[in-house]
């Protein structure tokens, strides 16, 4: 692998930070937040940052296009994704359109991250059953990768009114939106990306990343059996960068224990344990220490999978303060990422074939 193409980004889905009195701060203030965050991550040197779409009052972030669009605005190189565009629930065309404009706006650095979401809400929202869950990921994926030739579509579906000699606008100048599909996890979804073309961004947010080398070996696979060539694969897992392993740890645990058990009353998980967390960072997919720590977690887990991108979940403690994770941001772009180029270099990884 060559070291140097290997890409970092950072991913947020607008989580509400808590400003220095303590207190959660508005959906306005956290859109402003991550805005700064990413003209920080630009001047830093991080590759990209990535927004997730979610409709829920914890997250601020509902529609990452336009807050990208802000951030193009006062940015210089950072690459702008979506992370992930819900496209069951939202229209390819709309997500097309909006996409091309950012990549207009930001001179060609918009990235489309296409998924279903770790959330429902969008279902009702907008007036999609949950009944045709997986029907409408795979009729509207389809008319995606269409559009994605900017040219006109002739189309038809169950899932929206059928298009016929369709041309769609703006057109991109590159002609074709760089574009991923998110996976947690689930051998179809690999299968459907190659079959697409896309490159693939898998989810890996618990357990060993050791245990998701066999879907980055059948997305090789895959593409053998196609004839066609596999793309770097990315991954993305939460983490948190502070001056020590100690301080990022108690910065960080509060908070996500918050987020981990609101969400886990939902899915029926038990409480999380503080052993359990330290056991994560220890072992699992936590990224959580001081620079020297984190750089070396990820350096371990590039070298395991042979990815050609690592994003940290950065605002995954939600109610860690704005400064600290400004900080962690920081920290990652000048601190981390030289650090695990360093660790990559002298010792090489050794490709499996699992991305390449």
């Amino acid at each position: 692998m060559d070291v140097s193409q290997i890409e970092f980004g950072i991913d947020s889905f607008g989580d509400r930070p808590r400003n220095d009195q303590g207190e959660i701060v508005s959906h306005a203030q956290a859109i402003r937040a991550a805005v700064s965050e990413a003209v920080l991550a630009d001047q830093v040197g991080i590759d990209v940052i990535a927004l997730g779409e979610h409709h829920r009052s914890e997250y601020a972030i509902s529609s990452p296009e336009t807050v990208l669009a802000g951030i193009a605005t006062a940015t210089q190189r950072i690459r702008l994704a979506s992370g992930v565009t819900v496209l069951s629930s939202d229209d390819p065309v709309r997500v097309f359109q909006r996409f091309a404009t950012l990549d207009a706006l930001s001179g060609g650095r918009a990235e489309v991250i296409l998924g279903r979401g770790s959330f429902t809400e969008s279902f009702p929202l907008f007036g999609y059953g949950l009944k045709d869950y997986e029907v409408l990921f795979e009729e509207k994926i389809e008319l995606f990768h269409r559009l994605l030739d900017e040219k006109p579509v002739t189309w038809e579906g169950t899932t929206r009114p059928a298009l016929h000699d369709a041309d769609v606008y703006p057109k991109t100048e590159s002609g074709r939106l760089n574009t991923w599909v998110g996976v947690g996890g689930s051998p179809e979804s690999v299968l459907r990306t190659v079959h697409y073309g896309f490159r693939l961004m898998l989810a890996i947010i618990g357990g060993a990343p050791d245990r998701f080398a066999p879907f980055l070996e059948l997305y090789q696979r895959a593409h053998l059996k196609l004839g066609t060539t596999a793309q770097p694969v990315g991954i993305h897992s939460p983490g948190f960068v502070a001056a020590t392993d100690e301080e990022a740890k108690e910065l960080f645990y509060p908070g996500y224990r918050e987020i981990r058990d609101r969400i886990g009353a939902l899915r029926g998980w038990p409480p999380l344990r503080r052993e359990e967390f330290d056991a994560e960072v220890e072992h699992g997919s936590l990224y959580v220490g001081s620079a020297e720590t984190v750089a070396n977690k990820i350096a371990r887990t590039i070298r395991v999978l042979d990815v050609g991108r690592f994003d940290m979940i950065y605002s995954a403690a939600g109610t860690v303060s704005a400064t600290a994770r400004l900080r962690s941001v920081e920290l990652y772009g000048a601190e981390v990422i030289p650090r695990v180029r360093e660790l990559l270099a002298e010792r090489p990884t050794v490709t499996t074939g699992a991305t390449r």
